[in-house]
């Protein structure tokens, strides 16, 4: 540990065993949070729930945690779907929408490989999206469902089929997933529904002889176990009892439901909630589980209506650490989780679509997560006003870095003249000549730029860059096309406050010349990730953008980060999302920030002391110990490394696409694309995994 690491880790430490319940991490972006974390964890040796804000940053940081630990269990616990459309219904068209969603196989297996790691084991680090305040099956059914194996114990055959029946596996002689199991005499493979290979139990008698790992293709033999235990192949399992009781509460609930419709009068109401609830019923009598399961959790635990849920943080033991990750986006996604699931399922509970109880399948109140959780680490490098008042201040602070790069400097700059102002910084960052590069416009780009010009330049009002939609910009957000030239020099990223103008003064910046690209939410997320590879190769040297220059951004190349209308009131320009898109120039020796304003805001007054203030501190412990600050240094990572065949696949479809293929052509496209999507996911490239279920659909549709 360098820097402040080690003081800001003695801090959290002091706090977690003097038994405070949330502290906050101010960390400065590049300061190295997840070591400062994973130090943590080392010395108090509890298990831990990472949460973050989205699935990307939480698979990088599974990725970096599983190299500080490789010993322990470090697991990846999101949603399984790889695209969901919920359940709803729209009164005011007389709509419904059937839940519609493909579950990625992969994600569904690391979720039960997570909750059978804390089941077994304590030295457990989970991280987890959103996902892990939403309803789960009950813990405590879970864990006694459970199917343990040893050899040498006394357990015949019809006995361990009629228990992997009860756990939701399924027998199939034929193909053989996750979930499944197959006999063929005194021999049973099971493939776990949490493991990476299936197990052979070989009986003797009405006694197990031995138990073996198997390679899923070959049937080899790899490996020979002493015990295995045989979790559930859902998270909704429960015992026989429990079962035939919550059938009986739920015929309960819907006779008390449909005397109220029709006592109201609402008989197509009643009509539509009894056929689809007796169907469900029939369904858990014969096989235990039905379509939506999720929606009688209440009865199938027991507990009291208006209960809360079971989740994820219910699996873990009593005495477990939470870490919150980029605190300031996450805890208000936490907040907002019930009130939009609530509001969808009250439609479809007034219109007959679905019981009273389904209400309590839910995600957790922000209350409910609070009381639940033990002791919490908040961490971001902008921490906010709930972060600092329940921890009482800031815990610890972490603003050294280890390469000793220093916060960079800020310029404001008045807005008159901004945009010839920042063309003339774009060419002395990047190297290029007066603006003369070398891209090439796309058809009516010189057409439309000229007559945009005048607009431009002429603009004294900061935010105004209203152009024509002459030449529609590509989803990939390309309007100058490189020749694949590398330049030497720096790259600059440009934040705007909306897509149009994002789109325009890519558009204006082309004309002149520059190799640009602008990066905003329509474009598709694994394109982002090419147009970030782009930039740091030097494929193309100016990104303009709005909200996604911020959290996560890890672009050691950019010496300039230019904020358009910086004075302008709003979430965009407050003193959070400034002290962020500020950190991204904290990559770089020579990182600058330029700020167009007419006024200093006090947003932006804030932002800038706190940069300042940073900065002495960086400065004063780099004199002090005789540092000289270097540029991070970063492999950029292939992104084709991965997909060099789909990308050839994508030049046949987009080829194809022009002319129409054929019935078969398509369909042995879409089962290419498939197999691709899977890969992707196993190897936790959900972006790619995004982008191919998108295809894929369209291909469908």
């Amino acid at each position: 540990m360098t820097g402040d690491q080690p003081k800001a880790v003695e801090g959290l430490v002091s706090g977690i065993c003097g038994g405070k319940k949330y502290q906050t991490l101010l960390g400065a972006t590049g300061s190295g949070k997840t070591f400062t974390m994973a130090n943590v964890i080392e010395r108090v040796q509890k298990p831990t729930l990472i949460i973050s804000h989205n699935k990307t940053l939480a698979a990088q940081l599974c990725g970096e945690f599983k190299e500080f630990f490789p010993g322990n269990a470090v697991e990846y616990f999101v949603s399984y779907y790889d695209y969901y459309q919920p359940e709803a219904y729209v009164a005011s068209t007389d709509t419904y929408i059937d839940k519609d969603a493909d579950i990625n196989e992969e994600i569904d297996k690391l979720r039960h490989s997570a909750t059978a790691s804390i089941s077994e084991r304590k030295d457990v680090i989970i991280v987890a999206s959103v996902s892990c305040i939403y309803g789960l099956g009950e813990p405590v059914d879970y864990k006694t469902q459970t199917l343990s194996l040893r050899p040498g114990m006394g357990k015949n055959r019809r006995e361990i089929l009629t228990k992997l029946v009860d756990i939701q596996y399924k027998r199939n002689d034929m193909g053989f997933d996750r979930g499944d199991f197959r006999v063929r005499g005194d021999i049973i493979d099971i493939f776990p529904a949490g493991g990476d290979a299936p197990v052979r139990v070989e009986l003797f008698g009405d006694e197990i002889e031995s138990i073996k790992e198997i390679n899923y293709a070959t049937g080899e033999v790899t490996g020979v176990r002493s015990h295995i235990a045989i979790f559930p192949a859902s998270h909704y399992v429960a015992s026989p009892e429990k079962m035939a009781r919550a059938v009986e509460t739920i015929e309960d609930e819907l006779e008390g439901r449909l005397a109220y419709f029709k006592g109201q009068g609402k008989l197509l109401e009643a009509q539509r909630l009894e056929q689809r609830t007796r169907y469900d019923l029939e369904m858990l009598r014969e096989i235990g589980t039905c379509k939506g399961i999720e929606n009688y959790a209440r009865h199938i635990s027991g507990q009291a209506p208006g209960s809360r849920p079971y989740t994820l943080i219910d699996y873990f033991p009593e005495d477990f650490l939470v870490i919150i990750d980029e605190s300031h986006v996450m805890l208000p996604q936490l907040r907002a989780m019930y009130a939009g699931d609530r509001s969808r399922k009250e439609a479809l509970v007034e219109y007959g679509f679905r019981l009273p109880s389904a209400l309590d399948n839910r995600p957790l109140k922000f209350e409910e997560f609070r009381a639940l959780v033990g002791q919490v680490v908040f961490a971001s490098a902008t921490p906010a006003e709930f972060e600092r008042e329940a921890a009482g201040g800031i815990s610890a602070e972490q603003v050294i870095r280890p390469t000793g790069l220093v916060d960079p400097v800020i310029e404001v700059r008045p807005t008159k003249g901004q945009i010839d102002d920042l063309i003339g910084e774009i060419n002395l960052v990047t190297g290029q000549n007066g603006g003369q590069g070398d891209g090439r416009l796309c058809e009516n780009a010189a057409v439309f730029a000229s007559e945009a010009k005048q607009s431009i330049k002429t603009s004294c009002e900061p935010g105004i860059l209203g152009l024509p939609r002459r030449c529609a910009p590509r989803n990939d957000g390309l309007f100058a096309q490189p020749d694949g030239a590398v330049l030497p020099g720096g790259r600059v990223l440009v934040t705007v406050l909306t897509k149009k103008m994002a789109e325009s003064l890519t558009a204006y910046l082309a004309s002149a010349g520059l190799r640009v690209r602008y990066m905003h939410s329509d474009i598709l997320t694994f394109e982002r990730m090419r147009i970030l590879h782009d930039l740091r190769t030097g494929v193309f040297d100016v990104l303009v953008g709005i909200n996604l220059l911020r959290e996560g951004l890890d672009l050691p190349e950019v010496t300039r980060v230019v904020i358009l209308d910086a004075d302008k009131q709003g979430f965009l320009r407050n003193e959070t999302s400034l002290v962020q898109t500020i950190g991204r120039a904290a990559r770089n020796i020579d990182g600058k920030v330029i700020m167009y304003a007419d006024t200093v805001s006090a947003s932006m007054q804030s932002a800038i002391d706190e940069t300042n203030r940073r900065r002495r501190v960086q400065m004063s412990y780099n004199e002090a110990h005789g540092i000289t600050p270097r540029t991070i240094e970063k492999a950029v990572r292939e992104v084709l490394e991965a997909t060099k065949v789909a990308e050839a696949e994508d030049v046949w479809y987009e080829a194809r696409s022009k002319n129409e293929m054929t019935h078969k052509e398509r369909k042995e496209y879409i089962g290419r694309l498939e197999k691709e999507m899977k890969e992707a996911a196993a190897r936790l490239e959900f972006e790619r995994a995004a982008v191919l279920r998108d295809r894929i659909m369209d291909l469908k549709a």
